[in-house]
C-alpha cells in the first residue's frame, strides 16, 4: 500500500513517530506521502528533513514529500515564503506542490487572498514542472470552493499537462470527473468509512480504479472502527478495504492497484 497523504512532520507524532512508522510498515504500507506545509510557511521543509532522517531505514515506508502552503496560511506567505517554495520544489525529493488550493469552510484567510496564493503557487509548480495536491472544502451546503478551484485549474493549470492529485476527496462526481480531465487522480481518505459518507463512496464507486489513490490524511479523520483517535498511516488499510468492497474486488487488489497509480503518475519505478 500507499498512503498518498500524511502529515509526518505533526507534533502529534513527536513521542512515537519511529515507532508509527515501523507499524505502518508492518501493516504493509511501503511508501507514504509526506505533505510539506508544516505550521505555515516558515516550517515547509519539515517533511523533507523527515524524509533524509529516515531514508533508507529497514522496516520503515519509503517517505515521499511535497511542499506548499495550505490555503489556511495564504495570509503568511509573503515573497519569501513563495521564494522558500520555488527553492524546495527544485529539490529532486519533492514530488509536488501541496497541498495547496481553497477552503471555504474555515476561512482562516480571506477568500482573494486564498486564489491570489493559489494561483502564485500554481505558477512556481509550473515553473518547476511539479504536479499538484489540491486541498478544496467549500462552505457547508454549498459547491463554492470547488467551483472557484475548477475554474482556476481550468484557466491556469489545465495547459500544463502536469495534473495532479485531488486529496481527501468529499466532492461531487462531477467534480472528480472534470478534473480527472485535466490529468488529476482522485484520492480517497479515512473519512470514506463512516457511516454518513455514503455520498462519498457513491463517487468512488463512478471514479475508474486506475484513476484512485487512498491516503489516511493522518494524524486527521481516522478511519471507523478508530474514528477519534490519532490516526496514522498504518490504518489506510481500512481505506484499502473500503475501497475493495465499493468496488467489489480483494482489499489487497484495491491496494495493489492504487499503489501501482501513485508510482506510474510520479514516475517512481526504479526509484525505490
Amino acid at each position: 500500500m500507499i498512503d498518498s497523504h500524511a502529515h509526518l512532520d505533526s507534533a502529534r507524532y513527536d513521542d512515537d513517530r519511529e515507532a508509527m512508522l515501523e507499524r505502518a510498515y508492518a501493516a504493509g504500507v511501503r511508501g507514504i506521502l509526506s505533505i510539506g506545509i508544516g505550521d505555515g510557511p516558515e516550517t515547509m521543509h519539515r517533511a523533507l528533513e523527515l524524509a533524509r532522517a529516515y531514508a533508507g531505514r529497514e522496516s520503515i515506508p519509503v517517505i515521499y514529500v511535497t511542499a506548499g502552503v495550505h490555503p489556511h496560511e495564504a495570509k503568511l506567505a509573503d515573497e519569501a515564503a513563495l521564494v522558500k517554495l520555488d527553492s524546495l520544489l527544485n529539490v529532486p525529493e519533492v514530488l509536488a506542490c501541496g497541498e495547496i488550493g481553497l477552503d471555504y469552510f474555515y476561512e482562516h484567510s480571506d477568500r482573494e487572498v486564498q486564489k491570489t496564493v493559489f494561483g502564485r503557487q500554481m505558477e512556481i509548480a509550473a515553473g518547476r514542472r511539479k504536479p499538484i495536491v489540491i486541498h478544496c472544502r467549500p462552505s457547508d451546503g454549498s459547491s463554492d470552493a470547488w467551483d472557484d478551484t475548477l475554474a482556476m485549474l481550468d484557466r491556469d493549470w489545465k495547459a500544463t499537462g502536469l495534473g495532479g492529485i485531488l486529496h481527501c476527496f468529499t466532492g461531487e462526481w462531477e467534480h472528480a470527473r472534470r478534473a480527472m480531465d485535466m490529468g488529476f487522480l482522485i484520492s480517497f481518505a479515512g473519512n470514506v468509512t463512516f457511516p454518513k459518507a455514503q455520498p462519498i463512496r457513491d463517487v468512488m464507486a463512478q471514479v475508474p480504479l486506475e484513476k484512485m489513490l487512498i491516503e489516511t490524511d493522518a494524524p486527521f479523520l481516522a478511519p471507523t472502527p478508530n474514528r477519534g483517535k490519532r490516526n496514522e498511516p498504518a490504518w489506510v488499510a481500512r481505506v484499502a478495504e473500503r475501497a475493495g468492497e465499493v468496488k467489489g474486488i480483494a482489499a489487497e487488489e484495491a491496494a495493489l492497484r492504487t499503489a501501482g497509480n501513485f508510482e506510474r503518475f510520479f514516475g517512481l519505478a526504479g526509484r525505490k
